[in-house]
């Protein structure tokens, strides 16, 4: 959610961050509304004043015996005239909430200007892929190969964009998600959380998921939203909060199944588990002090690309474009690891984390604040999220990387221990 205030003062440098992604100046209808608002509220706080005399008048007359008829009667028009200011300035202070409620974050400073991802920017690449003499097969071939990756029965059971996973391809990525959270929890200070995966509304209003993208999300008859991510429950854990600034940073993590409805991307990777309706997520979360949040980011960006280290997983690192961005990021860094299986094995790059900074936006939404010492203000904390890392996605970058002529899937040395020693995934029996 955006500053009013900010707004009022600057309503340029508004239009000038919406124009970066790409959006029409909406400044002007802001404050058109937000002008009627601050005049009605004007208004009924003069009709209160004038009442509260008037009334006073007449205690004044009825106590010296004179009439006061007319006060009465001005007094009586006075309430039914703050009824209608009252609902007036409801309606008005809705409509500038529902506007601003709908505008994405603005981008920070130094954030690539672009349309998509055409203009993302490179910021470095980790890690070599390796040299095989034989082609390599993506995932789904592998993994049906190996007889522990069922899309059929999924599709049975499920409909489309879900999988069956079996055997060992089950115990991998049930260890991948252990991996992940003892590093984060045990290295790098995130505590571990166990939320819940069913929210209402106000949860997904303040990740900003809500309104903008409901058609996004699955929702129960009830009233209930599956979670898209743990980003969501783990963020609100501080929603209507007043933190200390000795509490900050708090870092949350957990490995949760996540839920997309995937309504915009019809068409877009139908085979296999990069984009499916359930998958299993490791989630880092950061409520930050403003002073440092952008320090807290390449902090989290470190953490993700930890786990690709010790996989031993190349990868790249990239500075995402305003147009590319999602709703409630001012700067996003995605990590795209390297898939030798895809575009009929010539490989590319795809994402497998994506870590954003928010500043205080998603904090407006969800009424989340800190005091500094020694202050008796307060102001709002600076949120960032990120994957530590999509498990389903890491899952499908082991078995095209570790991938033997054979058809079988050597596991990485630092997952050994996770798997009780086994050296390799083969074809069931």
């Amino acid at each position: 959610m955006h500053d009013i205030r900010r707004i009022r003062e600057d309503g340029d440098a508004f239009d000038a961050g919406l124009a970066k992604r790409g959006l029409a100046p909406l400044a002007a209808t802001v404050l058109a509304r937000d002008a009627d608002w601050r005049r009605v509220t004007t208004e009924l706080q003069q009709a209160q004043q004038r009442r509260n005399e008037a009334s006073k008048l007449i205690g004044q007359a009825k106590r010296s015996g004179d009439p006061a008829d007319a006060l009465m009667a001005e007094v009586t028009e006075l309430k039914d005239r703050m009824a209608r200011l009252e609902e007036d300035e409801r309606r008005l202070a809705t409509e500038v909430e529902d506007l601003l409620a709908g505008v994405p974050n603005l981008p920070a400073d130094g954030v690539p200007v672009g349309a998509d991802e055409d203009a993302n920017v490179e910021l470095r690449r980790v890690g070599v892929p390796k040299h095989r003499n034989f082609v390599a097969r993506d995932h789904v071939a592998i993994g049906e190969g190996l007889g522990l990756m069922d899309f059929e029965a999924a599709s049975r059971l499920a409909g489309a964009r879900f999988v069956v996973l079996k055997g060992g391809l089950a115990r991998l990525e049930r260890a991948l998600a252990a991996f992940m959270l003892d590093i984060h929890t045990g290295e790098f200070g995130y505590t571990e959380v166990a939320p819940p995966v069913l929210v209402r509304d106000q949860a997904l209003f303040g990740t900003g998921q809500l309104p903008k993208f409901a058609d996004d999300q699955f929702r129960t008859t009830d009233g209930f939203w599956l979670i898209p991510t743990a980003e969501v429950p783990l963020t609100n854990l501080v929603a209507e909060q007043i933190l200390e600034e000795s509490d900050l940073p708090l870092r949350f993590t957990a490995y949760t199944p996540c839920f997309r409805l995937e309504a915009g991307s019809a068409g877009r990777d139908t085979r296999g588990m990069i984009r499916q309706h359930q998958f299993g997520k490791v989630e880092l979360v950061s409520i930050a002090h403003p002073d440092r949040s952008d320090e807290e980011h390449e902090r989290m960006t470190a953490c993700a690309e930890e786990v690709l280290k010790r996989l031993d997983l190349p990868y790249r690192v990239m500075a995402l474009s305003t147009g590319d961005m999602g709703f409630s990021a001012r700067r996003t860094y995605d990590i795209e690891v390297w898939l030798p299986g895809q575009d009929d094995g010539q490989g590319r790059y795809r994402e497998i984390s994506s870590c954003s900074v928010c500043g205080d936006f998603q904090a407006r939404r969800m009424k989340a604040r800190f005091r500094r010492t020694g202050e008796k203000s307060t102001e709002f904390v600076h949120t960032l999220n990120g994957s530590g890392l999509a498990v389903g996605r890491t899952l499908i970058a082991i078995l095209e990387n570790f991938q033997e002529a054979d058809g079988s899937v050597a596991i990485p040395d630092a997952l050994k221990p996770y798997l009780r020693g086994l050296e390799r995934i083969e074809r069931a029996q």
